[in-house]
């Protein structure tokens, strides 16, 4: 069962790696081009990301979710 699973995390690392360039690629055509970008959904740039994330280790997972809590945290600093 571990071998099945480290397969099909490698997997989705890559499917979701292709989509980041695939649809990242896209929309910056679009955008660049100068046409619209208003019909695409949020979703649809954060999509790949989510296979990337199931696709990371359990321990990169968590260090992720450490990152975006330090990243989005509002404390004030202290200067």
């Amino acid at each position: 069962m571990a071998k099945l699973e480290l397969i099909l995390k490698k997997i989705m690392l890559i499917v979701g790696t292709f989509g980041v360039v695939i649809i990242y690629g896209g929309f910056l055509y679009l955008f660049f081009s100068g046409r619209s970008t208003a019909a695409l959904p949020w979703f649809l740039l954060i999509s790949p990301w989510i296979c990337v994330y199931f696709g990371l280790s359990h321990v990169q997972q968590v260090a992720v979710i450490s990152w975006f809590a330090n990243k989005f945290s509002f404390r004030k600093s202290s200067k």
